[in-house]
């Protein structure tokens, strides 16, 4: 999947979750880009990204060209 033809959009509750989460925003970016992807179904789409301490989960929506991120998870 080459995730840079999609334009990337992401929502206020995604974003909230990260701050809440102490996820920083170029972590966010580093793990859309860089992240293994799951897709589940036709529409749905994980984006993991699994570092020494936790794991970062985008969890994103694909619409046409748009890419919408609607949450961001953490895995210990």
């Amino acid at each position: 999947m080459n995730i840079k033809r999609y334009q990337i959009e992401i929502t206020r509750h995604a974003i909230l979750q990260a701050f809440a989460r102490g996820i920083d925003p170029d972590l966010i970016e580093q793990t859309i880009h860089k992240g293994r992807i799951e897709h589940q179904g036709k529409e749905v789409v994980r984006f993991i990204a699994k570092g020494s301490k936790r794991t970062i989960i985008c969890v994103g929506r694909i619409k046409g060209e748009t890419l919408t991120i609607v949450t961001i998870e953490e895995e210990n």
